[in-house]
């Protein structure tokens, strides 16, 4: 069909994806013309079986749809309200998943591909970018994802450093804070170490005994593993052993690594030494996570579950972030985007989706969304209004731009890792958000969990809606 004329000169979007397809979305429905560059078509990749749009390459799932108490589903009321195109199709293609959102593949990308198709002021271009765009390309998003084509990768690396850009991901498992059990656990820096910004209380320590070792070892052995993808190959290297690989090399490896008990005395019993420590370091700004040092693993998620809870303190954790290893591009973007998603080194540059560091398909495609949507703001000659903290859309947003701690006491690391929208990325509410329900006896516990999050879905949702108002 024939593309309706602008006067705003277009904005080019660099990958079809989920991040790119809503980019593309948003911006055109700003009233700024838009060329999206996919290579699909013109070059494949080790994951995709088609030249749709969108195509979801892993599950059909988009997880949770609950927006009361669950925070995936507060992430999806809040794109509805944006007018996301994904979550459009997503609801079209809909099939039984239970409180989930979960599609029809095919449908779901052919919806998408095909509302692409017919905007007015989206142009698709089928070719491989293999740079960085070109000056001329005044404003441009890069969305190119986890499965980013060499030549351009090897340009986004030139570009931003040569540690910049990470390619197999070693993730630990991040624990929300109030699920630990501080009656068991306790705050102490190895050897009480005060390190940049630190207090000597920097940990949260696990004790375990030699027989609660010996249960966890033989336990990380036994575990139900994940294989490596065909075309990620096995990057096992000394500095990102997942922690069940360790545990094979020698019953006390993980005693004289990760889980090594020296400089440490535990507070609730200081005249008994633990066998062994597990070390919690603080993940966020915020205070609500924490990281378990050491423990990447390619255990099953399920399996990470019932492992983990073996250790003393995390019998009831709750986990914001389960852990792997996987290939992952990403950049570290705390150090290289502003807030509004911009490459510092780079005006009118901005990246989206999985690139920037976040996980799952509704966090990639929300991301998108307001790339695309601070991209349009910027053509108009506009300062872009970003999403208060207190929504979603802000949590994982300051979360990939700054969010996050940095770790001084493992050189050569990079701390920033993708993450899940969670709760646990949302500031704390105010102090009287939380009263006892009328009629209650008790309110703590499960209840009080859930009213908390009940609290923060609301909180969301409406100050979610305002910012809209605001937004250009």
């Amino acid at each position: 069909m024939n593309k309706t004329t602008s006067s705003h000169s277009p904005i080019h979007v660099i990958g079809g994806g989920l991040a790119g397809s809503e980019a593309a979305w948003q911006i055109a429905e700003a009233g700024v013309p838009v060329i999206l560059h996919e290579m699909r078509g013109v070059r494949g990749t080790d994951a995709h079986k088609t030249e749709s749009l969108a195509e979801l390459v892993c599950s059909n799932s988009f997880r949770s749809d609950d927006a009361t108490s669950n925070a995936v589903g507060v992430l999806h009321a809040e794109m509805r309200l944006a007018g996301s195109l994904i979550m459009r199709c997503a609801d079209l293609n809909q099939v039984p998943a239970g409180g989930a959102l979960a599609v029809d593949r095919e449908g779901f990308a052919e919806a998408v591909s095909a509302a692409i198709a017919d905007h007015p002021l989206i142009t698709v271009l089928r070719e491989e970018i293999r740079g960085l765009p070109p000056k001329d390309w005044d404003l441009a998003i890069i969305a190119t994802g986890p499965l980013t084509a060499p030549d351009l990768a090897e340009a986004i690396r030139a570009e931003t450093g040569a540690d910049a850009l990470a390619f197999f991901d070693a993730i630990a498992p991040i624990v929300h804070a109030d699920t630990i059990d501080m009656d068991i656990c306790w705050h102490q820096s190895r050897y009480d170490k005060v390190g940049p910004g630190g207090t000597g209380k920097d940990y949260i320590n696990c004790p375990l005994t030699q027989e609660q070792y010996d249960a966890f070892v033989d336990a990380l052995i036994a575990g139900d593993k994940a294989g490596f993808k065909e075309w990620e190959g096995t990057p096992y290297f000394d500095g990102c052993l997942p922690i069940e690989v360790m545990a094979e090399r020698g019953r006390e490896t993980l005693r004289h690594g990760p889980m090594k008990p020296m400089g440490l005395t535990n507070a609730h019993n200081p005249s008994v030494k633990p066998y062994a420590v597990v070390q919690l370091r603080q993940d966020n700004a915020l205070g609500t996570l924490y990281n378990m040092v050491g423990f990447q693993t390619k255990l099953k998620y399920g399996a990470q579950g019932e492992v983990f809870r073996m250790i003393p303190g995390l019998q009831n954790a709750e986990f914001a972030r389960l852990g792997g290893l996987h290939r992952n591009t990403y950049i570290n973007s705390p150090t290289l985007l502003d807030h509004s998603l911009t490459l510092k080194s780079r005006p009118g540059l901005r990246f989206a989706g999985q690139i920037t560091g976040c996980e799952g398909y509704v966090e990639s495609a929300s991301i998108g969304l307001l790339a695309g949507r601070f991209a349009a703001a910027e053509r108009k000659g506009v300062s872009p209004v970003l999403p208060p903290v207190t929504t979603a859309f802000g949590a994982l947003l300051d979360h990939i731009t700054g969010g996050h701690i940095v770790s001084d006491d493992e050189p050569g690391k990079r701390s920033f890792q993708p993450m899940n929208i969670n709760f646990g990325l949302f500031p704390p509410l105010e102090p009287g958000a939380l009263t006892r329900p009328e009629g209650a006896k008790r309110f703590r516990g499960k209840e009080k969990a859930l009213a908390k999050k009940q609290a923060m879905a609301s909180r969301a949702l409406s100050d979610c809606a305002s910012w809209l108002d605001q937004a250009v």
